[in-house]
């Protein structure tokens, strides 16, 4: 496989920090270019960035001039991974696609669009053929993959859809800091307390559940019928979304063989080498106080899912704990594993010679 040169939208950011992070000494790919506001363009990567990672930025970025989120000031990379808010991802994004780049995203911006996959890799895979073929011409598309709380979300419950079919969820979640980026709640806000409200979170997830586990047919993707309740928090954790999850099924089951579906579950991705993949992608923990945040958000690099607690409900039918790495699995980690999956299967290719 060719050595790909990627462009970074959004790099001086909490997610384009990770990013530049995992893709140092990537097998497959190189950060050619770092893209951010007018405010940080002509700059020095390094000095542009209020780095916030405990290891310092790598060399070989550090030293790169910020670009401007342009698809003409990018025309040496083959891809863009894309960590814009939303509202800029929503004009930026279509402008590199039309310019024939794959723009594999972060943002929220098209992840109801019909034509544009919402992926998992480990889940839904098969919804990149929203795309296509694989192309070898200058096509330019968005791959998405959900939001931060949806992801682990999505994991654990695809082996639960499949073997006992979920019909009602109610989940509760409690958010890292992370989650809200480098202007996140002042520590006034949040020590000693709780904030019940993130703005869009709620109906984020429940509406990218039902395309994510829903069936791909005939060119389109066909929701899964499940009724969702979010209730959303954000707690005084820095990384580590956990969430409490209740569900009603469409066949019996019990504790036992929800546990043994959970920690049997395998995807083709195995068998794919792709290196941000995880063998296993969920682990159950059978200890009555886990998973918690600052022991097991790093299970796996941070890109596995760590569910316990599962047990019968009162009112559903059973209930569980849900966590994963919101920065890593939920972001910047999930993007670069859908960059991984295109890769492998022949979405990406060197745009023009090096």
């Amino acid at each position: 496989m060719h050595t790909l040169r990627v462009g970074i939208l959004g790099a001086t950011g909490l997610v384009g920090q990770r990013l530049v992070a995992r893709l140092v000494d990537h097998p497959w790919f190189r950060v050619a270019a770092v893209a951010a506001s007018e405010r940080s363009a002509g700059q020095r990567y390094a000095r542009a960035t209020s780095w916030r990672l405990s290891e310092r930025p790598p060399d070989s970025v550090a030293e790169l001039e910020v670009r401007r989120c342009d698809p003409r000031e990018l025309d040496d990379c083959d891809v863009v991974l894309s960590a814009l808010d939303t509202a800029v991802a929503r004009e930026l994004e279509p402008r590199f696609a039309e310019a024939g780049f794959p723009v594999i995203s972060n943002s929220s911006a098209f992840r109801q669009d019909e034509t544009v996959p919402l992926v998992v890799p480990e889940v839904n895979a098969d919804h990149l053929g929203l795309l296509g073929a694989p192309r070898a011409a200058r096509a330019g598309f968005i791959v998405t993959n959900p939001n931060c709380s949806v992801t682990g979300l999505a994991v654990a419950l695809a082996p639960l859809h499949r073997d006992f079919g979920v019909r009602r969820l109610v989940v509760s979640t409690m958010q890292a800091l992370s989650g809200a980026g480098v202007e996140g709640p002042r520590a006034l806000d949040v020590v000693d307390n709780v904030i019940p409200y993130i703005a869009g979170e709620e109906e984020k997830i429940e509406l990218e559940l039902g395309k994510i586990l829903g069936r791909l047919d005939r060119g389109r993707v066909q929701r899964a019928e499940i009724a969702v309740s979010a209730h959303c928090h954000r707690v005084a954790t820095l990384d580590g979304h956990l969430e409490a999850v209740s569900l009603g099924l469409e066949r019996r089951a019990t504790v036992e063989e929800l546990s043994r579906s959970l920690t049997s579950f395998r995807s083709a991705l195995a068998e794919e080498g792709l290196p941000s993949a995880q063998g296993a992608p969920i682990v159950v923990r059978d200890e009555p106080d886990r998973p918690q945040p600052r022991l097991d958000r790093d299970c796996g690099g941070g890109m596995t899912v760590v569910v316990g607690r599962i047990r019968p409900c009162n009112v559903l039918d059973f209930r569980l704990l849900v966590l994963s790495h919101n920065a890593v699995r939920g972001a910047a980690g999930g993007t670069l594993l859908n960059a991984e999956l295109l890769a492998a299967r022949g979405w990406l290719v060197p745009r023009r010679s090096a």
